[in-house]
């Protein structure tokens, strides 16, 4: 843990869930559980800092908030990231989590990530730690019958399984770019088998507006792109 510190108040209770997002293929992860916090009024408990994370921090309004915190409400925990982590460095930020959420006698961990495809759809695939664990979540996803999962995600699961922890991995079909409705599609998850009654609307609504923004920008870059290039300008002078 020296190179993972957790500065934060102790889980209250036991048997909490844990939702983990950290950036990645969408945004999947971190949007999902940003809105869901925001949303459902969950108290700012601690963050977690490292001298693995990135030497950046975002703001808002001015203030600057911690890169990953952790927030808590009855039965739930979550921890959210603003920054993505290097794999050669995933196995210790998620040893040094697990460490810390060992303590509390957490019930599960469920992370929440991106995997991009070739189709349009907005599907959620599942994996779990056991086939106990698994079978909770089958009616709900798309179970992956075989392959591999990568990143920060698939190091906290690992670890999870490792130390007997049941552990759920949730991923939203999605583009490599900020996807607020693959991370809709998870939350949709998230109320079935967690009971939350979360509302998406507003999330969807938001994924119109980042669309029509993208939309705006990728036309920008094509009349770019059009234009006649340096050298083919006239000179003056």
């Amino acid at each position: 843990m020296d190179d993972i510190k957790v500065i934060s108040k102790a889980l209250v209770g036991a048997e909490k869930t844990v939702l983990i997002g950290f950036p990645g293929s969408g945004l999947v992860g971190s949007i999902a559980l940003q809105y869901l916090v925001e949303q459902m009024e969950f108290e700012q408990i601690g963050a977690i800092t490292s001298k693995y994370f990135p030497p950046v921090t975002l703001m808002t309004r001015g203030v600057i908030n911690a890169p990953v915190r952790l927030y808590e409400k009855d039965h739930l925990a979550a921890i959210i990231s603003d920054v993505p982590i290097h794999p050669m460095i995933c196995y210790e930020v998620a040893n040094g989590i697990l460490d810390w959420l060992t303590k509390f006698g957490i019930r599960e961990v469920t992370t929440i990530a991106g995997i991009i495809t070739n189709e349009p759809d907005k599907r959620v695939f599942g994996v779990a730690t056991s086939r106990r664990v698994l079978e909770r979540i089958e009616e709900e996803t798309i179970v992956l019958p075989m392959g591999s999962i990568s990143g920060i995600a698939a190091s906290i699961l690992t670890e999870c399984k490792i130390r007997d922890i049941p552990g759920i991995g949730l991923l939203g079909e999605t583009v490599n770019t900020p996807d607020p409705r693959s991370s809709a599609a998870t939350i949709e998850v998230l109320n079935k088998i967690y009971g939350l009654e979360l509302d998406v609307q507003p999330l969807l609504e938001q994924a119109v507006e980042i669309e029509a923004a993208m939309a705006q920008i990728a036309e920008q870059v094509q009349e770019t792109e059009a234009a006649p290039r340096r050298e083919q300008l006239p000179m003056y002078g």
